[in-house]
């Protein structure tokens, strides 16, 4: 709920106007300008009326927002804890687009796409090292994987070195000596596709690092892109240990379902009645979509099959994986989108991965060369490296003795302190390993220097980009907003349950049951089936169960009942059908036949308590709230200029 109710209070937000131009509304003796009111309106009126009528409607509508938004702020919700860090991760998000090389980012977005028409085969040797290795560590890593490297040139098969002992740290090796499959982008972490990218067919890469450790991987093939394929399966399960009896029923079964699809069942009933994959066997077997443009990935052999398939609708022979036997159905089939199209989904795609670093590292190096950054050397950090001990390590370091301050950074003529890195040294010590004091010195000074040079780039952005100054307020105003109505009105009304009660006593009439009929309506997949419940239902002593058991004893789906007392206006089936009580004749709606038995009548009444709870909670919800504006009017009063507000669209 939070998040609709989020987006139409956004609505109501517009851009802050540096124009004073003539007033249209004052609250609390702050203007609200012409120039304002209207863009608002405009953003929520695409075709904009501007007679009378229309513009005291929408007034009135942000009359409310306001008052709510200046109560919120009255109550001091912008200084509650939980909402100012809610802003702060919006805000974050906002800030985003603006503190990345923007140039790099779109060469990013390009390289991306032109991997995506490409799949790369590649196989890969991994020696595991942590990211906060200890350098003897990461140098042993290393130069275990240059003898493995050695070896293959000098000509050893791959998958030989990759298999052997002290060969690749990757634990499927001893299945598939190393091979990955085909991969595009977005599939590997970064520096992993950069390198398989950039090493040609047949050829052995450098070795080079990810956050898993060192690789070296050797390219084995280079195709195109076979596009974005959705399917659905039916999966008989045989497990990894099972008799081979238990294969050859689970291989026979497969193929009598193949012969059944190929001779007119039903697709989704025979997943239904008979696929293993418990997650998706009651939604037509369907999977997620694989293949470009997507992280998805299955195993070969079945996305092979998957895209041997010509059309969708089409299904597949049986295959074999190690999960089981599959028939794969093909529902979607797209190709690899055009630059234009694709480019939006890649932006969002290249803005969370790591290439993201890359566009933040270029932009913090523009940003020292335009501010004039400079640094006061290693001196400042000297008192650090003497300092660092075990217990930094443990989150218990303070700097107590640090009675200096030095300057260790400056720009644009901002100092950046000592205390300012000790700060940051205590709020940034987990997933730090233990080193040499100098070296994680030498590594936090450069974290510290980044961090600080885009947050002081950040606390710019209001003064530089009056689009992204809009849109932190609208943030702000719609999370007060969301708070401010949940606790005085939505919350309220439900908590309330005296007032709630009240409120019906003094309202029982409007709450009333229409037109009600007691039934039983049986819904069936053809006219003949209706026909047989019909026949069945004359005998008054048989009951829904026993007509469910017979005319659902070859498929669950010849037949469906629902038993309940039904509003005849608000029931599809039963809306403008002349019912009478007992047996009805049978009758179709859209595609479906269905027949109906009354056992009882029910005229207009009232409604219980519990009956309209639902209903009366929400207009008790519409009840506090248009006495809480009240209020807020007298507290918060609001002069409108009708002669301004009259004045728009002339």
């Amino acid at each position: 709920m939070k998040s609709l109710f989020f987006s139409l209070a956004l609505l109501f937000i517009g851009t802050s106007f540096a124009q004073k131009d003539a007033a249209v509304m004052k609250m609390d003796g702050e203007s609200v300008y012409k120039s304002e009111f209207l863009s608002i309106y405009l953003k929520n009126n695409p075709s904009p009326k501007y007679d009378k009528v229309s513009l005291d409607e929408y007034m009135d509508l942000f009359q409310k927002f306001k008052l709510k938004v200046a109560e919120a702020e009255a109550l001091g919700y912008d200084t509650i804890p939980k909402l100012k860090k809610e802003l702060e991760g919006y805000r974050k998000q906002l800030a985003f687009p603006y503190l990345i090389d923007s140039s790099q980012n779109q060469a990013l977005v390009f390289e991306a796409y032109e991997r995506t028409r490409f799949e790369i085969r590649a196989s890969h040797i991994l020696i595991s090292v942590n990211p906060n290795a200890l350098p003897a560590d990461t140098l042993a890593a290393y130069n275990r994987l240059m003898g493995l490297k050695a070896r293959l040139d000098k000509g050893e098969d791959f998958a030989s070195v990759a298999k052997m002992k002290n060969g690749s740290d990757d634990p499927s090796v001893q299945n598939n000596g190393g091979d990955l499959g085909y991969f595009t982008a977005f599939q590997m972490v970064y520096p992993f596709e950069d390198n398989a990218y950039k090493t040609a067919v047949g050829q052995i890469s450098n070795p080079f690092r990810t956050r898993y450790g060192y690789h070296i991987v050797k390219v084995t093939d280079k195709r195109q892109a076979r596009g974005t394929i959705k399917v659905a399966h039916l999966m008989i399960s045989t497990g990894k240990e099972v008799s081979q009896e238990a294969k050859d029923n689970a291989e026979k079964k497969i193929n009598e379902i193949y012969q059944k699809l190929l001779t007119g069942a039903k697709w989704d009933e025979m997943v239904a009645l008979n696929s293993d994959d418990a997650g998706t066997s009651k939604k037509g077997g369907e999977l997620p979509a694989f293949g470009s443009g997507t992280t998805q990935r299955m195993v070969p052999v079945f996305e092979d099959a998957a895209y041997t398939l010509k059309k969708d609708g089409d299904i597949c022979a049986p295959i074999k994986t190690d999960y089981g036997y599959h028939i794969i159905k093909r529902l979607e089939w797209t190709d690899v989108k055009s630059f234009d199209l694709a480019k939006k989904e890649i932006q969002m795609k290249v803005n969370k991965d790591e290439r993201s670093k890359k566009t933040q590292d270029s932009f913090v190096a523009k940003l020292k060369a335009k501010y004039k950054y400079s640094n006061a050397g290693l001196k400042p950090t000297n008192w650090f490296v003497s300092s660092i001990d075990s217990t930094y390590f443990m989150g218990k370091w303070n700097y107590d003795n640090l009675k200096s301050n030095k300057v260790m950074f400056t720009l644009n003529k901002k100092k950046f302190k000592q205390k300012d890195f000790a700060e940051y040294l205590l709020k940034n010590y987990r997933g730090i390993k233990k080193d040499l004091p100098s070296t994680v010195v030498a590594m936090q000074v450069k974290n510290w220097e980044k961090a600080a040079i885009l947050e002081y780039e950040e606390s710019q952005l209001a003064n530089k980009y009056p689009e992204y100054k809009a849109l932190v307020n609208e943030y702000h105003d719609g999370i007060l907003l969301y708070e401010v109505m949940s606790d005085k009105v939505w919350n309220k009304a439900v908590k309330d349950t005296s007032g709630l009660r009240s409120f019906f006593n003094q309202n029982r009439d409007k709450y009333q049951w229409p037109n009600r009929v007691d039934a039983t309506i049986y819904e069936c997949l053809n006219a003949d089936i209706a026909s047989k419940v019909s026949s069945m239902l004359a005998n008054d002593t048989i009951n829904s169960k026993h007509v469910l058991d017979v005319v659902n004893k070859d498929s669950e789906l010849n037949l469906k009942v629902k038993m309940n007392k039904f509003d005849v206006t608000q029931t599809p089936t039963l809306k403008d059908k002349d019912l009478v009580l007992g047996v009805n004749k049978m009758y179709e709606f859209e595609g479906k036949f269905y027949v109906v038995k009354v056992s009882n009548k029910l005229p207009v009444m009232r409604k219980e308590f519990t009956e309209a709870k639902g209903a009366i909670t929400s207009d008790y919800q519409n009840y506090l709230e248009q006495e809480w504006i009240k209020e807020l009017r007298i507290k918060h009063p609001i002069v409108i200029f009708y002669d301004v507000l009259y004045t728009l669209g002339k």
